[in-house]
């Protein structure tokens, strides 16, 4: 792609990196070409999007009736009669998610609006806020330092700056040779942060894998820490959907994909994948059979475990113990509350908690979301959300909500008093984990079977991507191989940069090795 041709940058960041497709066709010619993508979250979207839009006939399976996965939404009748929207809870739309943001603006100019701080609270009273912090590195880094009350200078003294070089030379997959060995929390230990610094500046990051430090590969938080924090000048504010998920997001998607040609099958699941002699596919459900020249698979990970296990011959033996390793994370709690009654106005809408127990963060969504704040002006109560994640894999889920809500009362103390009108608790464990040592045993996009292609946040890229980053690039990545295959030229993508953006950080980073070995220990 000549620089002239080369897309718009996506953000503010001008040393995001381009990653131009392969050049071919503009769309697909001479023989029709099918694909089943099986799984309607933001990975299945994500291909079934580059696919139609390049003149593919897609059918899309999803299990649920809506769109969307882990980000989808579905309505429940209140107490009172009316409508909400409910989900599996809050998510964050941080700028640097160039090829989510790509995906979404197919409709439009987008639903997304910004929360203008990102507070963390710990139960000592420390608070940290991101809302007067640099969004350059390395000026990101000492100016959250230097404004955080978490950070003294006597702590500062204490810490261990060997173990920290890793973090300001962040590449893709070397961090993983260095770091997947090593546990979170281990890593955490050997930096010797201030302990309320650590909470809030590190198991954040950690704690967004819905997994517990002590379990979660140093590599995937550090990778973490790079693409929000240090590598990355989009800063780390972030912005929510105006309105309920299947509203803002995913109706209007729908209605895209349906106008390039796509069929979108909802509430139907994928009972078995063949493959067929002719180097085609069938995709089985419990109502029919249909052939297809290729399929993705963006299931999540239990999903994925499933399915294949039920398609024996989908590849070799050795590809079907890999799937079949895949861990899933602890199970979380989200638990939102309709209540009697305002949260003080000067509460944020999204707050990040650590201190209070198995309570991550508070979010108070009729601050942004339209639908609860009409409803807030309707009743003159209150939508508050709440988070718990990493919870015990024995654990009640009734004692669990009521863990919640006290701690919410610890946080929020007017909200003691009031009435909990309604209440929606989901308990969930499908979220991948991503374990000490365990990625390089993680599937690819490629499979072993020409034709058939993975997509979703649990499979390994090389590429600096996590969460629903992660998921939306092996979506695109996953329907760029097809299109590769049938001389179809496949879409352009972004990322932050693959390594230190700062000359000093690059040399302090290049002092770490000795003699070709690491100096962490």
């Amino acid at each position: 792609m000549s620089a002239a041709a080369a897309p718009a940058r996506p953000g503010r960041d001008r040393h995001a990196v381009l990653l131009p497709p392969r050049p071919g066709a503009t769309r697909v010619g001479g023989r029709p070409r099918s694909t089943a993508v099986v799984g309607g979250g933001i990975a299945g979207l994500a291909a079934a999007t580059a696919l139609a839009e390049r003149g593919v006939h897609v059918t899309l399976y999803e299990r649920e009736a809506y769109l969307g996965g882990r980000v989808g939404g579905w309505s429940t009748e209140l107490h009172d009669g009316s409508l909400a929207t409910m989900s599996r809870g809050f998510h964050a739309f941080f700028r640097q998610y160039y090829n989510l943001r790509s995906l979404l603006s197919r409709t439009g100019p987008g639903r997304l609006t910004g929360l203008p701080d990102y507070p963390l609270r710990h139960r000592d009273g420390l608070h940290d806020s991101f809302r007067g912090v640099p969004r350059t590195p390395p000026l990101s880094a000492l100016g959250f330092v230097a404004l955080s009350p978490s950070f003294r200078g006597r702590d500062l003294v204490r810490m261990n700056p060997a173990a920290a070089l890793p973090l300001l030379d962040v590449r893709v997959p070397d961090v993983y040779t260095e770091l997947d060995a090593v546990s979170a929390h281990d890593f955490l230990e050997s930096l010797r942060f201030p302990a309320a610094a650590r909470h809030l500046a590190f198991e954040v990051f950690s704690r967004s894998f819905f997994a517990d430090p002590h379990e979660l590969s140093a590599a995937e938080m550090v990778l973490m820490f790079h693409i929000y924090f240090l590598g990355s000048s989009e800063g780390l504010l972030f912005d929510v959907p105006d309105d309920p998920f299947p509203t803002a997001l995913w109706d209007p998607l729908a209605e895209h994909l349906c106008r390039h040609g796509a069929d979108l099958r909802t509430s139907t699941s994928v009972e078995n994948v063949s493959p067929t002699a002719d180097g085609a596919f069938t995709v089985a459900t419990d109502r029919e059979e249909r052939r297809y020249d290729s399929v993705v698979l963006a299931l999540d990970t239990a999903g994925l475990r499933s399915l294949v296990g039920r398609s024996p011959r989908l590849a070799d033996a050795a590809w079907h113990d890999r799937i079949a390793r895949l861990r899933t994370a602890p199970p979380f709690l989200v638990s939102r509350l309709w209540l009697d009654r305002p949260a003080d106005t000067g509460r944020p809408g999204f707050l990040g908690t650590a201190g209070y127990g198995s309570l991550d963060n508070v979010s108070v969504l009729d601050r942004w979301e339209r639908e609860a704040a009409r409803w807030s002006a309707r009743t003159g109560g209150s939508v508050v959300e709440l988070h718990g994640y990493a919870l015990r894999e024995n654990a009640d889920p009734d004692t669990e909500a009521r863990h919640l809500v006290a701690q919410l009362h610890d946080v929020y103390p007017e909200t003691r008093d009031a009435r909990i009108l309604d209440a929606r608790h989901e308990w969930r464990q499908d979220c991948p984990l991503f374990p000490v040592g365990g990625h390089t045993d993680r599937p690819g996009v490629r499979t072993p079977r020409p034709g058939l292609v993975l997509a979703g946040d649990l499979v390994r890229t090389d590429l600096p991507v996590a969460l629903m980053e992660r998921a939306a690039t092996t979506g695109f990545l996953a329907a760029n191989a097809l299109l590769e295959s049938w001389a179809v030229r496949g879409h352009p993508l972004w990322t932050v940069p693959n390594g230190s953006r700062s000359r000093l950080l690059r040399a302090v980073a290049r002092r770490r090795g000795v003699g070709g070995r690491r100096v962490w220990r």
